[in-house]
């Protein structure tokens, strides 16, 4: 029988390694490393090696880190010319050894690399938190994009909705979790304990976050949700310190009034559709009584499109009385409007990013509010102007149709006449 020299030859370099012992001891470089990982050490030590690899890349320099994703991004790319013979033959004989290759072929080595890395205990966290690295480092180095779609590629398989645990977040839930809510609102900041409880702890106050299997203590995106009796024009009313909670019974309407992705490097990868349907279904189910699902949402870059137009014949004189503090409500409401139906990126969609993303779930644009948001961060992004956008689960699908195949705004027809009214020349001397 013969015997099996090469599975020998590769144990005995396994454990006969002086100068590169496993663990945080092994002197090779990170990309000596990958290479190690991708080849027959990976297949026999793969968990400790990339255990070794994810421990000495956390430690490392950043030009240590920037020479890590340039080995990804230049020695394991695919093989363009190769992969274009095989693409050449498959369409002239299209048989299933081909197709084969020919997928193989088109999967740079670095996808596997990441999977093989995925391998130990907490490593899906570490991979998140190394995109954080990358996505900082693409700026100066933009041909590592080719690596972050990679990235975003195995990040998306491996969140699928299918993977993600919707969890109630209250009073209850364990203090490590609540202090990352805390430092993760990204819309309206909690101020303190007592400011946290008032989000949590009455009837009427709702927050509801995703997590992954891998990263159970870290949410991934969180909603807080306010139960009223009717659709609210105010964030300062609704998180007004001293207020009478409702009995969740009476409430009729569920607000959404703060959306927060919680991890940097998983931006690209969208949950928030998602996380509202699930949390309308469990507020439907926990709260009979609810009629109506609305957000009310902040308008981030209104002020900076309105910057934009001060020069512009017909709205540019409201857009410097808007930005000079000197507009009413009025013309603050009806440039709002206008900026939210009409207002697009060069590839056509709404230049607001929150419109983006509740109208491309199916909402539309139910109501402008003026002297919404009288914050410091409200004032400066939007002049205080909020916008109630309304799921009606009757229309949302119709809705999201509309906007994905056609671009079609979904808006109610108060908000229709306001963007299409004429706006008052100099608002604030008419009014005097």
């Amino acid at each position: 029988m013969q015997r099996n020299w090469f599975l020998g030859d590769l144990l005995t370099q396994l454990f006969d390694r002086p100068a590169q012992a496993q663990g945080t001891e092994d002197a090779r470089t990170l990309p000596a490393l990958c290479d190690a990982l991708l080849g027959a050490e990976g297949d026999i030590a793969g968990i400790p090696l990339a255990a070794t690899l994810l421990d000495r890349y956390a430690a490392s320099s950043d030009d240590e880190k920037l020479a890590f994703f340039e080995h990804l991004n230049g020695s394991l790319e695919l093989d363009a010319a190769h992969l274009a013979d095989l693409a050449r033959a498959y369409a002239d004989a299209p048989d299933t050894g081909l197709f084969q290759q020919l997928s193989a072929a088109a999967e740079p080595r670095r996808q596997e690399l990441l999977r093989r890395l995925n391998q130990p205990v907490g490593a899906t966290a570490a991979l998140v938190a190394m995109r954080v690295d990358l996505l900082r480092l693409v700026r100066d180095h933009p041909a590592l994009r080719r690596t972050d779609l990679d990235f975003v590629h195995l990040l998306r398989s491996w969140f699928n909705p299918g993977f993600l645990v919707l969890r109630a977040i209250n009073w209850d839930t364990p203090a490590r979790i609540l202090d990352k809510i805390v430092a993760y609102e990204a819309v309206h900041r909690i101020g303190d304990l007592d400011d946290l409880r008032r989000r949590l702890y009455p009837e009427d106050r709702r927050c509801f976050a995703f997590f992954h299997p891998s990263m159970p203590d870290e949410p991934l995106i969180f909603v807080e949700v306010a139960l009223t009796t009717d659709i609210p024009a105010s964030i300062d009313a609704l998180l007004l310190d001293g207020r009478t909670p409702l009995a969740a019974a009476d409430a009729r309407v569920a607000v959404f009034y703060s959306i927060s992705n919680c991890q940097t490097g998983l931006s690209g990868i969208s949950f928030g559709h998602l996380l509202i349907k699930q949390v309308v279904a469990e507020l439907a189910r926990d709260v009979p009584g609810l009629a109506q699902f609305v957000t009310l949402s902040p308008i981030p870059r209104l002020n900076a499109w309105l910057a934009t137009q001060t020069g512009d014949p017909d709205i540019g004189q409201a857009a410097r009385a808007v930005l000079g503090d000197a507009a009413d409500d009025e013309t603050l409401r009806g440039l709002t409007a206008r900026y939210l139906l009409t207002a697009t990126q060069p590839d056509g969609t709404p230049y607001d990013p929150v419109a983006r993303f509740h109208l491309g779930n199916g909402a539309e644009v139910h109501d402008v509010h003026a002297n919404a948001d009288t914050s410091a961060n409200g004032h400066a992004q939007s002049s205080g102007a909020m916008v109630n956008y309304l799921y009606d689960l009757r229309q949302t699908r119709q809705n999201h149709e509309g906007f994905a195949l056609h671009g079609t705004i979904a808006a109610a027809r108060h908000v229709r006449a306001l963007a299409e009214a004429s706006l008052a020349p100099n608002p604030k001397e008419e009014l005097a």
